[in-house]
């Protein structure tokens, strides 16, 4: 059972930059989160390019998500073992280095294999940022701010989320080709190396905090009905309702919009999820945190099937955008509960296991995406998402009704790590 704290103060909405530590991560996870966002729009249009098939961008989701699904439970346990700013580093040293392969296999119009054996670098660098990155914070802020905190640092990764697509349809655009746009991902990279030097260390846990190994945080996810629901809701809400594999499709024959256009239709997710990140941080917390996870989920279907059925480049804007406000809703809820609930010698195995289910969620979603549009068209492909992912909310709110009785986020405590359901 998850326990309330006593006596817990509600953040004021400017109090993250107390910690001026915090500014500097925020500033990296934008360059770091531009950076990959370039990457993806990049490799997308340029395996489009050169073979007009939708399970080409597909496999790019299959092929990432594969050392995901290898590496993120040892990823976790490493997290929890080592320091996390230095698992870190050499995580996003790693996606630097992939997206300079990506480049020189670009300039050199390489074989489209070695395009695919760099996004699995690029998979290997994420299953171990993730759990790390995610997971400092908490180690040097007291939990009374985690929501507020979230909120702004999802303002600046949304942010990010909108000028690198945008970006990289740009640069693509620009100069007629892919190469330059994976040169500055790997710069945006590297910039979050160095700005990681700025953040405090927090002292590694050691070989005692690996205890019940890797598997430790299954087990604690297991036991907590509320997480589990909402991380499952996640999961097959992208699975089933994620469109963003298929954009490249939707702006070149769909839309007749071009790189430029492919651009912002990634960016205008982001846009709502900014503007819904900027309303979070001045809104008190959430009485009912739960049902308004649900709702936002919900939305997300209904907005999903509007955009596969707009043939009209404004409308099909608007529908994305308002895909990004449910989406930021549901982030910082789900970001907020697993941070107050999971005791910190945990957090990096619980964050593995989440981001095991977010991973399968959006890369497996990818590959779902590009089959049943090689089957069934684009279209039929989104709609029909669209209408799951409704159905998986009523689904979620039969198997876990505890899930819509969750009260406000700060009054939480961590679990302890035999405590039971």
């Amino acid at each position: 059972m998850i326990k309330k704290r006593s006596s817990v103060a509600t953040p004021t909405h400017r109090q993250a930059f107390d910690y001026p530590f915090v500014r500097a991560f925020a500033a990296g996870r934008f360059s770091a989160v531009a950076g990959y966002q370039i990457i993806s729009v990049a490799v997308g249009w340029q395996l489009y390019e050169r073979t007009g098939q939708a399970w080409a961008l597909g496999l790019v989701g299959l092929f990432e998500v594969a050392p995901v699904l290898l590496l993120m439970m040892a990823a976790g346990s490493a997290a929890d073992r080592f320091p996390r700013r230095l698992v870190g580093m050499l995580a996003h040293s790693l996606l630097a280095a992939a997206a300079a392969g990506l480049a020189l296999v670009t300039w050199a119009n390489g074989p489209v294999p070695l395009v695919y054996a760099l996004v699995v670098l690029v998979g290997v660098g994420r299953a171990f940022a993730a759990p790390a990155v995610n997971t400092i914070l908490p180690q040097l802020l007291p939990p009374s701010v985690f929501a507020n905190v979230n909120a702004w640092v999802a303002s600046t990764v949304q942010l990010a989320a909108i000028l690198g697509p945008a970006a990289g349809g740009a640069i693509i655009a620009v100069t007629g080709g892919s190469t330059a746009a994976f040169v500055v991902a790997a710069a945006a990279e590297a910039i979050f190396v160095l700005l990681l030097t700025r953040v405090p260390r927090a002292p590694a846990s050691g070989p005692h905090a690996a205890r019940g190994g890797v598997l430790a945080g299954l087990s604690f996810v297991s036991r907590s009905p509320v997480f589990l629901a909402a991380i499952t809701l996640d999961l097959f809400a992208v699975l089933f309702g994620g469109a963003v594999a298929l954009l490249p499709i939707f702006a070149k024959d769909i839309l007749a919009v071009g790189p430029a256009g492919l651009g912002w239709l990634r960016a205008a997710p982001a846009a709502g999820a900014l503007l819904m990140a900027l309303v979070t941080t001045r809104l008190a917390p959430w009485e009912r945190p739960g049902r308004v996870l649900l709702m936002a989920v919900a939305g997300f279907g209904v907005a999903m099937v509007g955009f596969g059925l707009s043939r009209h480049v404004g409308i099909s804007l608007a529908c994305l955008f308002i895909t990004g406000i449910c989406d930021n809703v549901s982030v910082v809820i789900r970001l907020t509960l697993e941070q107050m609930i999971t005791p910190d010698a945990l957090r990096g195995r619980v964050s593995a296991v989440k981001h095991l289910f977010v991973s399968m969620s959006n890369e497996i979603g990818a590959f779902e995406s590009g089959a049943t549009a090689a089957l069934f068209g684009p279209i039929a492909s989104v709609v029909g998402g669209g209408l799951a992912t409704i159905g998986v909310v009523g689904l979620v709110i039969w198997v876990w009704p505890v899930l819509a009785r969750l009260g406000p986020l700060h009054t939480l405590r961590p679990m302890a790590h035999n405590q039971e359901p």
